[in-house]
């Protein structure tokens, strides 16, 4: 193996390992927070979803350590600026709007934001408005009826509902 392979070859697992890492201690917070609130019925959806999600976290983690994760070439800067406005909208909802406006009026808020940054239809367009809003509605009663009606999910109450 040539010192240029070897170089990109170790160039390859720190791109795989890096988020694999991130992605691990990540579900490893969302596990624990998960196992340690009570009442322990409201967290029974999350402690599924946080337990599924540690077992993947820990097998990607697994195959990027050991250089079997070879897809893929990194992102370039042009793709994480495309992703950064989307990921502050998140941000945003996760650290702030949810609390303080309530899970479905947050969502809804964030839904319709991360909509209008990546539809190519115009901002100035009506038609586009109302289509980008009906989307968000559907959506939102989509979940309104999976986490309180199906799963009885307890969300983040704020100003609205």
């Amino acid at each position: 193996m040539s010192h240029d392979n070897a170089s990109m070859e170790t160039v390859s697992r720190t791109q795989h390992l890096v988020p694999a890492t991130a992605i691990l201690a990540l579900s490893l917070i969302v596990a624990w927070l998960s196992y340690t609130r009570e009442p322990a019925g409201a967290f029974l959806f999350p402690r599924m979803i946080g337990s599924v999600m540690l077992f993947l976290a820990v097998w990607n983690f697994a195959r990027a350590s050991l250089g079997l994760a070879k897809v893929g070439e990194g992102m370039s800067r042009t793709t994480i600026a495309r992703i950064a406005p989307g990921l502050v909208v998140m941000l945003l909802f996760v650290f702030f709007a949810a609390k303080a406006l309530g899970f479905y009026a947050a969502s809804y808020i964030a839904f319709v934001g991360i909509y209008s940054l990546y539809d190519p239809a115009s901002h100035r367009s009506l038609a586009a408005w109302v289509k980008r809003n009906l989307v968000a509605a559907v959506f939102m009663c989509v979940i309104y009826g999976l986490f309180a009606m199906l799963l009885k999910v307890q969300t983040p109450r704020g100003l609205f509902f």
